[in-house]
């Protein structure tokens, strides 16, 4: 494991949360896989974008203007766009990849237009949208920004594609666009990339996923509960038996709680036995 990554994104995890960056914490997720990775380089080369991005907007506009400009700028000039052909490969959960390859998943098209609006002084926002992260730009009015489809979207949008991604399941509130909170994004990355490697039948890789997304939300219940599973789907059984014990102190009456007593009994009686 590269263990500086891990101890960096650690000390970047306890600040508090206005006070963690973006592109570093996704830079530091990216290097427990790319353990040559140097961020610093990585987010000088976000910088150089920024600045391009500034030169393309030209003199600042109304809202909608310098939002279209950049639109224009990220999505036609540069090429940035979702991955559709291949939706699961893990490159899109990478910063450096998708900079470098300019696609990827929803949350990390987002992250970076946020980054490069922010570079600019606007005032934009991740939005935690159910199924479909996005982006959102704040003034006079607000304005939300689908990074993966490269388009602006109205509220009737935003309502059709919540209808699209929930089966009609869920109802829309103006509170599903509220925005995301840094320590929120960057769970939901990992958890997009844990999701990933379990489907690939990685769980090695889960399992730090699970570990990263446990040091920014400690005693998160069904985070436990995960980790426990993949540590005893790696034979390391003490540590599972400890999670999924604590999951159930946590969330007794959790509808999986019944499913994770079946699975601990195994695990505490073999511990009898060892002993």
């Amino acid at each position: 494991m590269p263990r500086d990554f891990r101890e960096r994104f650690a000390a970047l995890a306890r600040r508090p949360d206005e006070a963690i960056d973006l592109v570093e914490g996704a830079l530091l997720i990216a290097g427990e896989r790319y353990p040559d990775l140097e961020p610093d380089r990585v987010a000088g080369e976000k910088a150089a974008r920024g600045e391009r991005a500034r030169a393309a907007l030209g003199p600042a506009q109304s809202l909608p203007e310098q939002v279209a400009r950049l639109n224009a700028f990220l999505f036609e000039s540069e090429g940035f766009r979702g991955n559709r052909e291949d939706y699961a490969d893990p490159r899109n959960s990478f910063l450096n990849d998708v900079l470098e390859r300019r696609t990827g998943l929803p949350i990390l098209l987002s992250l970076v237009y946020v980054a490069v609006a922010r570079s600019l002084g606007l005032e934009a926002v991740g939005v935690g949208f159910p199924g479909h992260f996005l982006a959102k730009v704040r003034g006079p009015e607000e304005i939300v920004v689908d990074a993966f489809e490269g388009r602006v979207l109205s509220q009737a949008d935003c309502r059709e594609l919540l209808r699209a991604v929930s089966g009609g399941q869920l109802a829309f509130e103006a509170s599903l666009l509220r925005a995301a909170s840094h320590r929120e994004i960057l769970v939901r990355i990992l958890s997009n990339l844990k999701h990933v490697y379990v489907s690939q039948r990685d769980p090695e890789a889960a399992v730090g996923c699970s570990e990263r997304i446990l040091l920014l939300q400690p005693d998160h219940p069904e985070e436990l509960r995960d980790r426990g599973l993949l540590y005893r789907e790696l034979e390391c059984y003490a540590a599972a038996r400890s999670d999924l014990e604590r999951f159930l102190e946590l969330a007794p009456r959790h509808e999986s709680a019944a499913l994770v007593r079946e699975a601990l009994a195994p695990l505490r009686k073999r511990e009898q036995v060892l002993h």
